[in-house]
């Protein structure tokens, strides 16, 4: 399953979460390193829906908007 992640750039780090996965967040050093935690805690948090017997939430449609500044 894909699941689009957002990755935000900070004073001193990158943050990075799942809008589909409420609560599903992590905090990198470098984006790289944020890219990896989230694909890491989105795996244990379908997991952890799964040991709740609860269903993965469905992945939602992204679309990017580009505009000119």
């Amino acid at each position: 399953m894909k699941y689009a992640v957002v990755i935000e750039k900070g004073p001193d780090s990158y943050g990075a979460y799942a809008p589909d996965l409420p609560g599903c967040g992590v905090a990198g050093e470098t984006r790289e390193e944020a890219l990896q935690l989230i694909a890491e805690a989105i795996k244990l948090h379908l997991e952890a829906l799964a040991e709740q017997g609860l269903n993965a939430p469905p992945a939602s449609s992204i679309e990017i908007v580009e505009v000119a500044a």
